[in-house]
C-alpha cells in the first residue's frame, strides 16, 4: 500500500492514536487479545523482533525521511499496512501533542503465556506488585533485561507495561523479557506464593523489617529458583505478601537513607542476585 498523505481526520483507522486511552486499547473488541502503540523507532523496532503483529503506523512528515526503513519492513510483514503520514498540524490536532521521537505504529497485543510456561526455564525472576507508575515499569523492565532476569510477572494491580509510556521508558525491552500476570485478585501472594514455590522458586520479598536479611545474604545467592518481589512506591509490599514469602530482604544503605526509588532497587538487587556472568 503506497503512504497515505493525510487531507483530513475522518479516517476511523486513525482514532487508536487520538480517541482511545490506553485502557481501551487493551480491551478493543475488533482484536482478541486488543491493542498497544509502539511510540519510536526503537520501540516499534523491538516489537516488530518480538513477532508482534502490526495494524497501521502514524508519521509526522518532517520524520518521514528518517523513518522509510521502518516503513519498508513494516510493508514487507504486511504490504497492505495502511502507513499515515500528517503534517505537524494534523499529527498536533489528533494526538494532542508532539512527538520528538519519529513514529506511532499500532500493533495487535500477543496473547500472555501462563505462568507455569514462561517460567519453565528461568532462574531469576521479577515480581511487580501494584506498580502504577509508568516509568518505574519501563525502568525496572530495562534494568530486568540487562541484569539476567528471565521472566517478569505482573500482579493484577499493576499497570500494563505495553501502556506507551512504560515501552517508551523501557526502549522496548517489555518485548524482550517474557512476562505474564500472575493471580487473580489483588491479594495476589497467596495463590501466586504458592505456585511459584510448585514451580520451585523461593521467593524473596524486598522489603523493611526486623527480620530482614541483607541483599548480600549467601542464602540468596545459593537459591537455584529465586523470585525477588518488588512493591509499589508509596506503601511498599501488602503485608500478606511479605508474609508468604521466604524471605524478607533490604538493601543495605548509608546517610540514615532507608529505601530507594523501586526501579532503583529492582537494578540493585537484579545485579547483587544474578546468575549470568559475562
Amino acid at each position: 500500500m503506497p503512504l497515505i498523505h493525510l487531507e483530513g481526520l475522518d479516517d476511523a483507522r486513525l482514532a487508536v492514536y487520538s480517541g482511545m486511552t490506553d485502557a481501551q486499547l487493551r480491551d478493543c473488541p475488533d482484536f482478541a487479545s486488543g491493542l498497544f502503540i509502539g511510540e519510536s523507532r526503537k520501540v516499534i523496532e523491538r516489537a516488530l523482533d518480538a513477532g508482534a503483529r502490526p495494524v497501521s503506523l502514524f508519521v509526522e512528515e518532517c520524520w518521514l525521511d528518517q523513518t522509510m526503513p521502518l516503513i519498508d519492513r513494516l510493508l514487507r510483514v504486511d504490504p497492505e499496512l495502511p502507513a499515515f503520514v500528517a503534517t505537524r498540524e494534523q499529527f498536533h490536532a489528533l494526538t494532542g501533542y508532539q512527538v520528538t521521537r519519529g513514529a506511532l505504529a499500532a500493533f495487535e497485543r500477543p496473547p500472555l503465556p501462563s505462568v507455569e510456561d514462561l517460567l519453565a526455564d528461568a532462574r531469576r525472576v521479577a515480581v511487580l506488585e501494584d506498580i502504577t507508575n509508568y516509568t518505574n515499569i519501563g525502568a525496572v523492565f530495562r534494568s530486568a533485561a540487562a541484569l539476567g532476569i528471565d521472566a517478569v510477572l505482573i500482579t493484577p494491580s499493576c499497570h500494563d507495561p505495553l501502556y506507551r509510556r512504560a515501552a517508551r521508558v523501557s526502549m522496548g525491552t517489555v518485548f524482550q523479557v517474557p512476562w505474564t500476570r500472575i493471580g487473580g485478585v489483588r491479594e495476589w501472594a497467596v495463590e501466586g506464593v504458592a505456585l511459584l514455590h510448585e514451580l520451585g522458586f523461593k521467593a524473596a520479598a524486598l522489603a523493611l523489617s526486623d527480620d530482614s536479611i541483607p541483599l548480600h545474604d549467601e542464602r540468596l545467592r545459593a537459591c537455584e529458583k529465586l523470585a525477588l518481589v518488588l512493591g509499589t512506591e508509596g506503601d511498599g509490599l501488602a503485608p500478606s505478601t511479605v508474609a508468604a514469602c521466604d524471605y524478607t530482604v533490604k538493601i543495605p544503605m548509608d546517610h540514615d537513607v532507608d529505601s530507594l526509588n523501586v526501579a532503583a532497587a529492582s537494578a540493585v538487587a537484579f545485579w547483587e542476585l544474578r546468575t549470568k556472568w559475562r
